[in-house]
């Protein structure tokens, strides 16, 4: 094993939107286990859009605690156990992700099992979607069902998923006519309204003619505020994401307003709801179950977009946020 390992550091906190120069890549000693903890040498790691967020400091209503000028990155991350409490060459799902070696408490490590094909789809973000569309929003079969963001780690699983539970007609938003083609051709969207190209109303109309019952949001700003013109009475409309002001190059990650109009919102009966996996502890054990059978059923695909190597890590964030991946980012080592 080499002495030392690599890592990513914070430089700087960004002006406006980061930067691959607000990233270093150091060389550090690979770190000793203390007591309770476990040695793991990472394979792969989520580049995820909350890191802006915990870079910006707008973290008062975030579970995970804000990033300053020195330290490490991390996230959600899947290594290999070299030492410690738990039996060498087990795979361990934990979030000290951004580095070679990792140190975790043999407690905040979660063994991966048998339970999904490949250890990989661990990393999917399909838990927040299948929760809001089963927890709040509640897909109906017949539903008509738009996703925002959909070409997002989040969104590429929330369209699948839906349809799944019982969707007839299935909608996807994104920004970039080349995903809005994939989101068709791969992934089983009946249709897509591009963000940014203007009358997104018009857009949604032709989309969902008989109107939206179910909205999984992850953007916010004006694809939500088109969703709730377009939404049919007794919608349900959840929050999973707020990318539109937590990417914004004017905020610092830790808002995003949004115009709704709450006219229609009273005189539908819309609901609206955010979803928040703490509230919904027994979600990710449903989730993993149902997601393993899907996938070996081939009933849903996981599309992610690979960082090869630590030598492009310090430009991962600004590619995602930059929307130069489709579905999940992650780095593969």
């Amino acid at each position: 094993m080499n002495a030392t390992h690599r890592l990513v550091r914070l430089v700087r906190r960004p002006d406006g939107l980061p930067t691959p120069d607000d990233f270093t890549l150091v060389q550090a000693p690979i770190p000793r286990p203390e007591a309770g903890q476990v040695l793991v040498r990472n394979t792969h790691f989520l580049v995820f859009p909350g890191l802006r967020t915990l870079i910006g400091g707008e973290t008062g209503d975030v579970p995970l605690p804000p990033l300053h000028p020195g330290d490490t990155l991390f996230g959600p991350a899947i290594g290999e156990v070299v030492d410690g409490p738990l039996e060498k060459g087990r795979l361990v799902l934990h979030l000290q992700g951004w580095r070679e070696y990792a140190t975790p408490a043999a407690t905040e490590c979660r063994l991966v099992g048998g339970g999904l094909p490949d250890p990989v789809a661990h990393l999917a973000q399909g838990s927040a979607g299948y929760g809001a569309l089963t927890r709040l929003a509640e897909v109906q079969e017949g539903d008509t069902v738009f996703v925002t963001g959909a070409a997002g780690a989040v969104g590429t699983m929330a369209g699948q998923i839906a349809r799944l539970l019982g969707a007839t007609r299935v909608i996807g938003g994104t920004g970039s006519p080349q995903k809005a083609q994939r989101l068709e051709r791969e992934l089983g969207y009946d249709a897509t309204v591009l963000r940014g190209a203007g009358f997104l109303g018009r857009q949604l109309a032709q989309a969902a003619p008989d109107g939206i019952d179910v909205v999984l949001d992850t953007v916010g700003g004006e694809l939500l505020t088109a969703s709730v013109h377009a939404a049919n009475r007794g919608a349900r409309i959840a929050l999973v994401g707020a990318l539109d002001g937590q990417l914004s190059p004017n905020r610092a990650g830790g808002s995003a307003p949004a115009v709704l109009d709450t006219y229609r919102l009273l005189t539908r009966g819309i609901t609206i709801a955010g979803y928040n996996g703490v509230d919904h502890p027994d979600v990710e054990a449903e989730w993993e179950t149902r997601f393993g059978h899907w996938l070996r059923a081939g009933d849903i695909h996981f599309p992610y977009t690979p960082v090869l190597g630590m030598e492009r890590t310090p430009g991962a964030l600004p590619e995602l946020i930059a929307g130069r991946s489709f579905g999940a980012s992650i780095v593969e080592l």
